[in-house]
C-alpha cells in the first residue's frame, strides 16, 4: 500500500462515517497517541509505538483533553482529610 492509497482509504472511511471534519492518516496518529495517553499508557511506550526518537515530539502528538485535566484531583485537595485505610491496603 502506498501513501496516496492510504490517504484515500482514510478520507473515504471518514466520509462513510459521516464525519464533517478533515481526517488524515496524520490525524489518526494524533488520536492514537492521545487515546493511549488517556488510557494510562506510559508516554515512553507511546514514543516507541510511534517511532519517535525524541520524547518532546511524542508529547506534541499526545494531547490531553480538558476532561482528563478536570478529572485529576490534586493531593492538595485532600489536605486535612482522613487517610483511606482501604486505599493503602490495595497497594
Amino acid at each position: 500500500m502506498n501513501t496516496q492509497s492510504l490517504q484515500t482509504a482514510c478520507r473515504e472511511a471518514a466520509r462513510a462515517a459521516g464525519l464533517s471534519k478533515r481526517v488524515t492518516v496524520h490525524t489518526l496518529r494524533h488520536s492514537f497517541a492521545t487515546h493511549m495517553l488517556e488510557d494510562g499508557t506510559d508516554i515512553r511506550l507511546i514514543q516507541a509505538l510511534l517511532g519517535h526518537t525524541r520524547i518532546d515530539t511524542t508529547a506534541r502528538y499526545a494531547a490531553v483533553s480538558p476532561n482528563a485535566v478536570a478529572a485529576v484531583r490534586s493531593p492538595l485537595d485532600r489536605l486535612g482529610q482522613q487517610p483511606n485505610p482501604k486505599a493503602k491496603a490495595k497497594r
